[in-house]
């Protein structure tokens, strides 16, 4: 089991940029795919990005392919997502999730745990 925290979330204009921070605790963080999900208001949690327990292979959501990055610092325990060209339709709630096993998915109920998440709103 690991534990996530979520930061780096707030209020940016259409067009910015933010960049998400998960810090993960224990000391098994390597053994995990790493993936950010969100969900707006009466929608969806939806797939963002995931990355393997190694940070070579990642893979993204149709939605924010070329805007978004995800990346991980296996030895700081900790997982990012650059977020670029930002629009209203990404404002959600952005949640952490890992898996133990080599491969991120895009499918939530192979995560089993999770953050409390962080608010990202997008203003037009």
């Amino acid at each position: 089991q690991v534990q996530l925290v979520e930061s780096g979330g707030g209020l940016v204009q259409a067009g910015g940029s933010l960049r998400l921070s998960c810090a993960a605790s224990g000391r098994t963080f390597s053994l995990y795919a790493m993936g950010w999900f969100r969900q707006a208001p009466g929608k969806e949690r939806e797939f963002v990005a995931g990355i393997s327990r190694t940070g070579r292979m990642t893979n993204y959501g149709e939605s924010v392919k070329g805007r978004f990055t995800i990346s991980r610092d296996n030895a700081k325990n900790m997982v990012y997502l650059q977020m670029n060209s930002l629009k209203p339709e990404d404002t959600a709630v952005y949640y952490c999730a890992a898996r133990y096993g080599v491969e991120p998915t895009s499918t939530s109920v192979s995560y089993n745990n999770w953050g409390q998440g962080t608010q990202v709103t997008v203003s037009s």
